[in-house]
This record gives C-alpha cells, structure tokens and sequence, in this order.
C-alpha cells in the first residue's frame, strides 16, 4: 500500500462531514509498514462502536467511518467477509458505514461482517504450511491479499453509491 499523509486521511472520508474528519483520531502513522497493508483500519480508543478504513483506490485516498454493532456474535466462528478468514465468532463484528452524500442523510447504510480489530491485512499474511501440492505459501499470501482489495473495494462501493 502506498502510504497515507494525516492530511489524506482527513480528506479521503467518503462519509463523513469536514467536522467529524477533523475530530476523528488517528492512528500511529510512523509505526505502519505500509509495504504489508492493502488498508489501514483502525479503531477509535475514545468510542468503542467507530472504526476506520482507508484504501487507495484509482491513485485517490478513500475513506469510511464505520460503526460496530453493540451485539457481538457469541458461540461458533464466523467468517470475515474482507479476508475470508474464520475466527472465534467474538474476533468478527457486523460493522455499517452510512451511504455517501443523500443517501446517507437520509439515514441509509451498507453493514457487513469484519474483523473487530480491522487487521485483515495482518491475519493474511500468515503463511500457511509449505505442502509439495499447494502454492508457494508467498503465492497464497498475494492472492489472498489481492481477494481482500477487491472485496473492500466491492464494500466501499456500496457505500459510494449515493442512489
């Protein structure tokens, strides 16, 4: 991933007003290593039901203000629908993002089911085991990686779409 300025951080929220990008806390940016990221998603320390998530897409910065569902999923596992990774059910969040511009005035959302920590970037990058019939544990991390950009851009353009 290409890395991210404070200043494209602000700018890129989709879904947001100019005051609620302002306020919003960011993460650590000296501490990413942007070489093993597709986003940065983080979520905010002061509010435990408001994350963020910030990609590039066509050479621009875009931005969501997601929300955390209060009802966690309790028995089980579930399936992150960016990464595709199971975990505990408890590790996974339905999350929602107000639609961009109108619709999102008028209260509409898009929701989906996302690790609760954000990290997609991080759980696919844990190499599974060398097998002499599967691929190289570097190729499925690439595809891997490749699945969650389209899957994220897929979700934020959902939240785009202001119909």
């Amino acid at each position: 991933m290409k890395p991210l300025t404070e200043s494209d951080i602000r700018g890129s929220l989709a879904n947001a007003s100019a005051a609620e990008a302002e306020r919003m806390p960011l993460p650590g940016l000296h501490e990413v290593v942007w070489d093993d990221r597709e986003y940065l998603g983080w979520r905010d320390p002061s509010s435990s039901d408001r994350g963020y998530v910030v990609y590039w897409r066509d050479e621009e910065p875009v931005g969501l203000v997601l929300r955390a569902s209060q009802a966690r999923l309790q028995a089980g596992s579930a399936i992150c629908s960016l990464c595709n990774t199971p975990q505990p059910a408890g590790q996974v969040t339905m999350f929602t993002a107000a639609r961009a511009g109108r619709a999102g005035a008028r209260g509409d959302s898009v929701g989906t089911y996302i690790c609760a920590d954000l990290a997609c970037s991080l759980l696919i990058r844990i190499a599974p085991p060398a097998y002499a019939t599967y691929p190289s544990p570097a190729q499925v991390i690439a595809e891997r990686a490749a699945g969650l950009s389209t899957r994220l851009d897929a979700f934020a353009s959902r939240v785009l779409d202001a119909a």
